[in-house]
């Protein structure tokens, strides 16, 4: 007799994933969530609103990308649940939204519910982190499409901002100092460059000791993305923010971008920092040129913000009590000056 089960889809074991995951999940909770998980939806209450004179609410959505192949490769699921929620939440507080809730979408091929707990539980951690609830969810289990040992994750959140406290390009004028954010490692970017230069090209394997690195390549490659989450919205709170760019998939000129006007230019100065080996070892084992690093990679700047002038200092030194590593990397000028309008260069 066939069954769904026969067909490789256990409802038993997805029951019991859920059962493992709870824990998890109250852990990442916040005063305005309505009820538990196991419903067909969350719910939120959003009567804080009306504390707002005009509430905009932000949205995002993401995944990780090819990440999953190194936690899946390393048998270790419950540090990639960061790399979903900074990938999420810190494109919301690049606005100057606060991040209220989201929820995760699992599928893979076969539910292992220790494995999805322990996906999960990386997911919840993170929230709790960022102030963020984890309102619900949906594991997938698609066997033919996903391998067993497969899966991918994606999700998506919602945030909030008052209208006359929203960052972006229109505040952003010459002058303004460039403050850049150190990232943890490779973040979430670039993975499929990654990969191919160190899987492929060099040959290397995950258990492999990188001296470089102190640690193994599998080590390296898994670190979590930092969450700037809480540090930025206290820094919107602290100095004159102007705008702020999360650096993904693109690089850190092309990020930063997307939130200038076409009425000034960025000169970043490159010298202020070192990247991780990382970023170079990437470079040298594939032959990669430096153009190609720095639109794939985050070269070690995970976010940006924009300040006035005269709140550069003060900005470094709230970051850094907030335990960022922070520098003033660059400045903005008036279009032309430091190249085309709305541009950054990098020297």
């Amino acid at each position: 007799m066939t069954s769904y089960a026969s067909a490789g889809v256990s409802i038993a074991e997805g029951d019991r994933a859920v059962e493992l995951m709870k824990e998890w999940v109250a852990k990442a909770s916040r005063p305005e969530v309505v009820g538990g998980i196991g419903g067909f939806a969350g719910l939120f209450d959003a009567s804080a609103l009306k504390n707002y004179a005009r509430p905009l609410l932000a949205t995002s959505a993401d995944g990780v990308g090819t990440k999953v192949q190194i936690a899946q490769r390393m048998d270790k699921h419950d540090t990639i649940g960061f790399d979903l929620v900074g990938m999420l939440v810190d494109d919301l507080v690049v606005c100057g939204a606060e991040p209220l809730f989201m929820t995760d979408y699992i599928a893979c091929g076969k539910v292992v519910p220790e494995r999805i707990a322990d996906i999960v539980k990386g997911i919840a951690m993170a929230c709790a982190e960022s102030g963020t609830a984890l309102l619900g969810g949906e594991t997938a289990e698609h066997p033919g499409l996903l391998g067993v040992d497969e899966y991918d994750i994606a999700g998506s959140t919602t945030g909030v901002v008052e209208a006359d406290k929203v960052l972006g390009a229109d505040l952003v004028k010459p002058g303004d100092a460039i403050i850049a954010m150190a990232s943890s490692g490779l973040h979430s970017n670039g993975y499929s460059l990654v990969r191919k230069v160190f899987f492929d090209i060099a040959g290397w394997e995950l258990d492999r000791d990188v001296p470089e690195f102190g640690r193994t390549l599998g080590e390296e490659l898994l670190t979590p993305t930092r969450l700037y989450t809480k540090p930025c919205l206290d820094l919107a709170d602290r100095v004159e923010v102007h705008a702020m760019s999360h650096i993904t998939g693109g690089g850190l000129a092309a990020n930063l971008e997307r939130v200038l006007p076409d009425s000034v230019s960025v000169r970043i100065d490159q010298s202020t920092w070192t990247p991780a080996p990382v970023f170079s070892l990437v470079g040298e084992l594939g032959g990669v040129s430096a153009e190609d690093l720095g639109q794939a990679l985050n070269m070690g700047v995970g976010m940006v913000a924009v300040v006035a002038a005269d709140a550069a200092d003060e900005a470094v030194r709230v970051l850094r009590e907030l335990s960022v590593d922070a520098w003033i990397a660059g400045e903005a000028a008036a279009a032309g000056v430091h190249g085309a309008p709305g541009s950054v260069t990098l020297v």
